[in-house]
């Protein structure tokens, strides 16, 4: 595409005042293909200080050989390839001084998935970020579309996750105080000596296209919500040495940490009529979590429970649900790295058959540590006979490029 020459200039002005900095991460190990990247490509103006433009991108994709066999000899078995793009992303960050930046994506995930066809694409992060307004370390504000924290693995980047798919019971938790974890909002964070890690928000609450029942049926009736989703999460890292200063799921051998985490979030007021049944139902989430490595082992364990979950739809029975699940991960010195996951799902408690368990097992190859994986994955999930009787099990090979 030619520029027109108005354009074009502005364009070579821009970077003949701008200093371009190193992309490379210079602390990073050394990998099969070099240092991993920042992430980011940046440029930092040169006649103002503080001022900063970072480029970046991400894509994820997965060849997968799937069979789900169901328990009801009436209902037939299926097998199939499939082949799709799990996250295209563009991302930019810009910093304005030395206090406040915009962060944003775009992304086109699960295009090709199934016979999802292309996609089409959105926003994802969308916030301002104000670092240290009062010169300390314990209060820093979020505004708009950032994510608040109802689970450790959902707020970690998913180029940095061990897996790329999140565990299904962290992935309802993303859904079930606010949109995508990241529904417009307000929200205070900071640290004290990276000991002690608080997050508190308020914003945007449900959203009705991503609502299910306990036997996993979407919801299709008719949706308002009264109140903002409100509540908060803290983190502690009692061990001296051991504090968590990244989140993620890859240490690439070095150091160690060890942290706990509580949260508590309420979604109050959801106004819902579904089937001439209307009612008015809370969302709470308590979440714990326990993470740790030394050197090139990870661990991992979560636990969520959810309070006002929805029997079925167009009923007006409500209850509880829990779930857990447990990872680790262990570099080995060819930065290949074998890892396991199990995920347990009650998602109804009141009553039988209603169990969701999955197992993982597989290992990722870190060619330039974030920057450049490949990653090979048997997974199994089991339905109990109220959510669906079956079981689905399915072959991964899949890559990652992040820059």
């Amino acid at each position: 595409m030619k520029l027109p020459l108005p354009v074009t200039i502005s364009l070579l002005s821009t970077v003949a005042f701008a200093e371009v900095t190193t992309v490379i991460n210079q602390k990073s190990p050394e990998f099969a293909l070099g240092k991993y990247t920042g992430p980011n490509f940046k440029i930092k103006a040169e006649d103002s200080d503080g001022m900063y433009v970072k480029i970046g991108a991400r894509i994820q994709s997965t060849f997968e050989s799937r069979e789900i066999d169901y328990e009801d000899a009436s209902k037939s078995d299926e097998t199939y390839m499939d082949a799709y793009l799990r996250r295209t992303r563009f991302e930019i960050t810009t910093g304005f001084d030395k206090y406040t930046s915009f962060t944003m994506d775009i992304r086109n995930d699960k295009a090709n998935y199934q016979d999802k066809g292309e996609q089409e694409f959105n926003v994802g992060d969308a916030y301002l970020k104000i670092k240290k307004p009062f010169d300390t370390s314990l209060v820093n504000f979020k505004l708009y579309r950032g994510k608040i924290d109802v689970s450790r693995t959902e707020t970690v980047k998913s180029a940095y996750v061990i897996h790329y798919d999140r565990p299904a019971v962290a992935d309802e938790a993303a859904q079930y105080i606010t949109h995508n974890r990241r529904g417009t909002n307000a929200q205070m964070y900071g640290d004290w000596d990276k000991k002690i890690h608080y997050q508190v928000a308020f914003g945007d609450g449900v959203y009705s296209g991503k609502l299910k029942d306990s036997k996993g049926s979407s919801f299709d009736g008719d949706l308002t919500q009264e109140s903002f989703f409100y509540g908060g999460k803290i983190i502690f890292s009692p061990i001296d040495g051991w504090e968590e200063k990244k989140k993620t799921e890859t240490y690439f051998g070095e150091g160690q940490h060890f942290s706990i985490g509580a949260a508590y979030w309420n979604s109050p007021e959801i106004n819902i009529e579904h089937d001439g049944v209307s009612q008015t139902i809370d969302h709470e989430l308590l979440n714990i979590d326990v993470s740790a490595h030394y050197k090139g082992l990870f661990f991992g364990a979560e636990y969520f429970q959810f309070d006002g979950v929805v029997n079925e739809w167009g009923s007006d029975e409500t209850g509880t649900s829990e779930g857990y699940y447990v990872v680790a991960e262990y570099l080995l010195p060819n930065n290949i790295a074998p890892y396991v996951r199990y995920e347990n799902w009650n998602k109804w408690e009141d009553e039988d058959g209603y169990d969701f368990t999955s197992t993982l097992v597989g290992a990722n190859w870190y060619l330039r540590g974030y920057t450049t994986k490949v990653g090979l994955t048997y997974q199994v999930d089991e339905y109990d006979e109220k959510i669906g009787d079956k079981t689905d099990s399915r072959v991964k090979l899949t890559t990652q490029w992040f820059f």
